[in-house]
Formats: C-alpha cells, structure tokens, sequence
C-alpha cells in the first residue's frame, strides 16, 4: 500500500483506520472521503479528504484518478438492526458500493477491501467455533449483502484478477466512535452506561453468545491482511477473525470488577434478540492466523481497562 482510499471514512471503523494509515504511510497517502461532507476536524485537516457517494462510480473513479490511489478500504454499510428496519436501503447501499468499488478495482488495477461480518452466517450455521468455509444462509438483508459481497469479490479476483481480501468482523467495540444500528452495540453502549454511573438497559437475553473484538485489534487486522504476501493466501474473502465471545452476563460482570454497584437490568429487542440468534456464539479463525499470522492483542479483561481508562478521559 502506497496511496490508499478510505470510503466511509467517517464511520465506527473508517476514523480509526484513517488515523491508523496515516501514522503508517504518511497523511498524504491516505485519502479519507464519506457522503458526509466536510468530515470532522481531525480527519479533514490530517490528511486529504473528499466526498464520496460510494452509488456513484464516477466519484470513486475520480478520486483513484486524482490520488493516485492502489489501495481501497470500502466501508459503506447500512448495519444489520438499521437496515433490517429498511431492506431497500440496506441492499442498495451496501451492494451498490461493493460494485462500484469492484469495477474501480478492475479499470485501475487497485487493491480492494470490503469487510464482512459475522451477519453473513445464519440459523443453519454450526454455531460453535464456526468454521472459515460453512453454509452462510443469513436471514437479514445485512447478510445477505455481505454473502454476496463475499461472492462477488472472490469472483473478480478468479474473473479479473483484482486482489480482493477481506475479513468477516465481530462485534466491535471502540472508545472512540459510537456505532450505528447494530446488533452487537450493547458492547458498546454498556461502558457508556458504566462510566456516567446510569442503569444499563441491555436489548440482548442473558446467553446470548456473540463474538467481540476491540478496535485496535480490528484497525491491525485491517492493515495485516492487505499487507501480507499474497502468495500466502489460500482465502481470500473472507476470513474469519474474532478476539472473544462472551454474553451480557459476562461483560456485565467483568465491568462490575470496576464499578461494584452498577446495575444492568434487560429489556429485550424483538429484533435485535431474533438476529442475533441466528449468528455463531463463537467463530474458529485459524485460518487467518495461519494464512497471514493473525493474532489479537485483547482479551475482554484487558479490553474493559482499556475501554473504562479511554471513557474516563472522553467523558
């Protein structure tokens, strides 16, 4: 990677793997550009930026053309519970990005990098230690976008030769940016909740095992794969990572190490209850882990200082 391109450089991801990259290759070799326009204050004045609708082809073209661009990070998507409420939304921003990108990709011979998710397996799914090659019948228009973006990026790579890589994310969990729609954000908002000292509501039932992952290690995960030799891969699109799996009861209990009276009382989302049901209560990732050496430096344990230390300053 040279001069790399970050669409959606606003969201959860996109404004810690920009800052990531620039720190890395240098601000001027990292373009950060979204639909929102102009970006927050940090990002516009660290480096290049420019406004991208990732529907628009042209404006991705453009700007490959005007950077120099080699690499593409695509992070436009509509989260799994946001675009469950608005399926046409949903797959028309998250497909249509994909093949804009994918056709860039080939015309200017770039690398690209669109994320999936663990919405990309389904009810059908072993959900224990799931392996990296399983059945992936998702019941939400999320997943079913991520399947066929998986699908379509492995198909331009064996078509087109475009070097696609990509790997299926948990729930990720940061201190920096709030996430949007989706079904793991508890993670999220639960330190929140501990940190202003407030009830926490969780949407989720107790037992509900879903994989996690802290933000750094889902920013180095990022950056590795698109680094590694190629020629190590056999995968491609898209490799299963994770870091830890655990159910509201467990991080409630890890934060209360920290916070002895803080209460958690449950609320259940209908929908948010019936998604996450249908994904794995814990991925196997040893395939990225022998193909390009992936390794997560986080535990829950040491995330929950990390996120409750971070929070302390912000808030």
């Amino acid at each position: 990677m040279k001069n790399v391109l970050v669409i959606g450089a606003s969201g959860q991801i996109g404004s810690e793997l920009v800052l990531a990259l620039r720190n890395k290759l240098g601000s001027n070799h990292v373009v950060a550009a979204d639909i929102r326009f102009p970006l927050d204050k940090e990002l516009a004045e660290g480096g290049p930026s420019c406004k991208i609708d990732a529907t628009q082809a042209q404006e991705i073209a453009d700007a490959v053309k005007k950077y120099h661009i080699d690499t593409i990070y695509n992070l436009v998507a509509i989260l799994s519970a946001t675009a469950e409420a608005n399926p046409m939304l949903g797959w028309n921003i998250g497909m249509g990005s994909v093949l804009n990108c994918l056709e860039v990709a080939r015309e200017f011979k770039t690398a690209l990098s669109t994320p999936s998710s663990i919405g990309a397996f389904g009810p059908d799914t072993p959900p224990d230690n799931t392996p990296q090659d399983t059945i992936q019948r998702p019941k939400t228009i999320y997943g079913v976008s991520k399947v066929a973006g998986e699908l379509l990026s492995d198909y331009y790579f064996k078509r087109f030769g475009v070097d696609t890589r990509s790997v299926r994310y948990p729930g990720l969990i940061s201190n920096k940016t709030l996430p949007g729609g989706g079904t793991t954000d508890y993670a999220v908002e639960i330190y929140y909740a501990a940190v202003k000292g407030e009830k926490f509501i969780c949407p989720l039932q107790k037992g509900t095992f879903m994989d996690m992952m802290y933000m750094p290690d889902a920013i180095d995960a990022a950056i590795d794969l698109m680094e590694v030799d190629p020629a190590r891969l056999i995968h491609r699109n898209s490799f299963n990572v994770t870091a830890m799996s655990f159910d509201p009861e467990i991080i409630y209990n890890e934060i209360k190490k920290h916070y002895p009276n803080f209460v958690m009382e449950y609320d259940i989302n209908p929908l948010k209850q019936s998604i996450a049901n249908t994904w794995p209560n814990s991925m196997d990732d040893t395939c990225a882990r022998q193909e390009w050496g992936w390794n997560p430096k986080y535990n829950l344990t040491s995330m929950t200082e990390d996120m409750i230390k971070e929070l302390k300053k912000k808030l």
